[in-house]
């Protein structure tokens, strides 16, 4: 945590939800002995589990307090899913990628997580049946916000996603103020890509 703590991540909730989530356990067995290094690693069929601290800067973005129901768009090892998980009431899921999310079960299953559920599919049309999200998390590059998914915040509620190029975006907050959706520029960034008919297409 001390690592987190040096990269700037100062909420005490977050760095809690670092030290109860054991890393090793969501990277393929190959690279375990890296699993806790502040580095992006491949996980299998194109994608990655991102880095400790970009993690801890999402997390700490969306300023949890553990009432939320939290959307997260691409489960991917479902790392940064049991993380959320410490630090709201329910964490909805959705990944695209199915052997992706089978190993992810597992791993969330192993890591003691209870409060989560998940979804095969495709994440830009959201998870409508438990709308509205106090929080939605994008994990992957988008063109922009995909429509579907501005409909399922509720007011008040913090979306944070990658948004511009294929190959390079900006972390970009979006709060609900009743009709009107408040924009907030944070950080160049740079994500798979989020595949969907709201996204791009898997070309």
């Amino acid at each position: 945590m001390e690592l987190l703590r040096e990269q700037g991540i100062v909420d005490l909730a977050v760095l809690r939800a670092f030290d109860l989530t054991p890393r090793h356990l969501f990277v393929p067995s190959g690279i375990r002995h890296r699993a806790y290094e502040d580095n992006a690693l491949p996980i299998g069929n194109g994608q990655t589990i991102s880095q400790p601290s970009t993690h801890a800067r999402y997390l700490e973005l969306l300023k949890l307090t553990g009432t939320e129901r939290v959307l997260e768009i691409g489960t991917g090892s479902g790392y940064q899913t049991v993380l959320v998980s410490h630090l709201a009431e329910q964490v909805f899921s959705i990944e695209r990628v199915a052997p992706l999310l089978e190993s992810a079960r597992v791993a969330i299953r192993a890591a003691g997580a209870r409060n989560v559920s998940l979804l095969a599919g495709d994440g830009t049309l959201g998870w409508r049946e438990y709308a509205p999200y106090d929080a939605i998390l994008v994990t992957a590059g988008s063109p922009d916000v995909p429509e579907p998914l501005l409909r399922q915040l509720a007011e008040g509620g913090r979306l944070l996603a990658p948004l511009g190029e294929r190959d390079a975006q900006v972390l970009t907050l979006v709060i609900r103020r009743g009709d009107a959706l408040e924009r907030r520029a944070i950080a160049p960034a740079r994500f798979v890509p989020l595949i969907g008919r709201h996204g791009w297409s898997a070309e």
